[in-house]
């Protein structure tokens, strides 16, 4: 953590969140902001946007954990979840919400900075995972139209699967388009007329 974070930690007991900020300020240069009210958490949060987000809860049960799941944005943010006690089911829940660290045992302040660094990198390499599954999706889907594109050239010119995809690419080249927008253009117009 060598940036400059806003970091929100959530916990309702003054008592368990002041030594959760001093660890904070001592890992590093934060700016540490304590959300105690459970209730209305996604607004606060999506106000504060905060960098970071460590939830500290003494014991969860599985309608909290979806709740401050969904609350503090797994999927945009890293977030930390510090709990005293778990169970097999409640580790399943909190790592299939999203939850960057699920950390057993409590939350003790010498444990902070490596646990939020591996939350951290743990966030980004999910992160890149989920933009690289997408663009595969979206090369696949790509890759269905030009096909159907092709199979259509191919019934009303009568020519052959390369010669379909040598107009197709001619077509894009002589439009400044990709082929992929000339394919479902093409696509869509057969689907018109009923090809």
């Amino acid at each position: 953590m060598s940036k400059r974070l806003l970091i929100v930690v959530v916990e309702p007991d003054p008592d368990r969140a002041q030594p959760i900020a001093d660890g904070l300020r001592e890992a590093g240069d934060h700016d540490i902001r304590i959300i105690a009210e459970q209730s209305g958490l996604a607004r606060q949060v999506a106000e504060l946007r905060p960098d970071v987000v460590l939830i500290d809860i003494a014991n969860p049960s599985r309608d909290i954990l979806e709740e401050l799941a969904l609350a503090s944005g797994p999927a945009e943010r890293p977030v930390a979840m510090f709990v005293d006690r778990s169970d097999e089911g409640m580790t399943r829940a909190a790592i299939e919400s999203g939850i960057s660290a699920y950390v057993v045992d409590g939350l003790r302040p010498e444990r902070i900075k490596p646990i939020l660094d591996a939350a951290i990198a743990r966030f980004h390499m999910f992160q890149q995972m989920r933009a690289e599954l997408a663009a595969t999706r979206a090369a696949l889907e790509e890759r269905k139209i030009i096909d159907r594109a092709k199979a259509v050239l191919m019934k009303a010119r009568g020519i052959d699967e390369e010669a379909a995809y040598a107009l197709l690419r001619k077509t894009a080249m002589d439009g400044g388009k990709r082929v992929a927008d000339i394919a479902q253009q093409l696509v869509m117009a057969a689907g018109l007329l009923g090809r």
